[in-house]
């Protein structure tokens, strides 16, 4: 190509360049329509925290035309639905179905059953997953874990203990805590703990009971996140094994289901509890990977899955059609 053709075409590029659309530099705008349980969060804190700022979030509903997406918390829409948008939905934008509660707690509201094509939920199959994930270390190292101060062999906290499904848990504590002491904290047994106190409340038990408060696939939350992001082995109650190995090491953890009773559960803490070198073997796992503390607090309880969704959005064009919204949660 002649040099003079060339300059020419550079000329012209740079002449309309400014009049390029700019649209497609900007970032989807996500509207957070109802803040979940009426609590706002700064949302400069995906940044802080994840590492995310690849969306617009808002609260502001008068940029409805314009946005990506609806972030719709299940358990403030209203039964009557009076609550959701009203306008009618722009072709391009998706409503995303924010619940992260397990079927047990899951009120059915009707209307809803055709309603979203985006869902965000703790389940593998949704398109957007919230789960406090394991990180892979960059190297392998044989340093050896530096294991916390331990003071206490087993602890629970607990905020309920009487509501819908978790009687199987208490049952099992019950019997349990015959055989060892357990510390359990919790307003459910009237010793609250703060969240300042958390993290290094459970770093100085062995052991702690990440019991989950209804049985379901992949329904395994952050209390299982807690004590392997401070150096303790948790002991679970809640989908079998082989659901939780999907997620984290299989000698990361103890089930109860390896146990034929609570009874032989409690002698074999005690056991591990005089062996310092079985006891290490639940930490094998960290030469390879890395736990991160989930944020604490009614404040922060959100963040997380508000984040991911804003990052789903900016990179996934695509959407799915949930036929049915209860067939599909309640049959997992």
């Amino acid at each position: 190509m002649a040099l003079g053709v060339m300059c020419a075409l550079v000329a012209v590029f740079f002449y309309f360049k400014d009049t390029l659309p700019l649209e497609v530099h900007n970032k989807p705008i996500v509207i957070v329509w109802m803040p979940p349980l009426g609590i706002k969060f700064d949302f400069r804190d995906c940044l802080t925290y994840f590492n995310i700022d690849s969306c617009e979030l808002t609260y502001d509903r008068s940029r409805y035309n314009e946005a990506e997406a609806i972030i719709l918390f299940h358990r403030d829409i209203h039964p009557n639905l009076e609550n959701l948008p009203k306008a009618p939905r722009p072709h391009f934008q998706k409503w995303i179905w924010y619940h992260v509660e397990s079927p047990t707690h899951t009120e059915q509201i009707s209307g809803l059953e055709n309603l979203f094509n985006l869902t965000l939920s703790y389940r593998r199959d949704a398109d957007i997953t919230v789960r406090n994930e394991l990180l892979t270390k960059k190297t392998v190292t044989d340093e050896d874990f530096v294991l916390p101060k331990k003071d206490k062999v087993v602890c629970w906290i607990v905020s309920n203990s009487v509501t819908g499904g978790v009687g199987a848990r208490v049952q099992y504590f019950k019997e349990f805590s015959k055989y060892i002491n357990v510390h359990v904290y919790g307003r459910a047994y009237s010793k609250p703990l703060s969240y300042e106190d958390y993290y290094a409340t459970v770093a100085s038990c062995k052991f702690y009971l990440a019991f989950e408060n209804s049985i379901h696939r992949d329904y395994i939350t952050e209390k299982v996140n807690g004590p392997l992001a401070v150096g303790t082995v948790p002991v679970v109650l809640g989908p079998p094994r082989e659901n939780y190995e999907e997620f984290i090491p299989p000698d990361s953890f103890i089930h109860i289901n390896d146990f034929p009773d609570a009874r032989s559960l409690a002698e074999y803490l005690l056991q591990l509890d005089k062996d310092d070198i079985k006891y290490m073997q639940y930490f094998q796992w960290r030469k390879f990977f890395k736990a991160t503390p989930h944020l604490l607090s009614t404040q922060n309880e959100f963040t997380h899955p508000i984040c991911l969704a804003c990052d789903h959005i900016s990179w996934d064009n695509g959407y799915s059609i949930v036929h049915n919204l209860y067939d599909w949660y309640f049959s997992y």
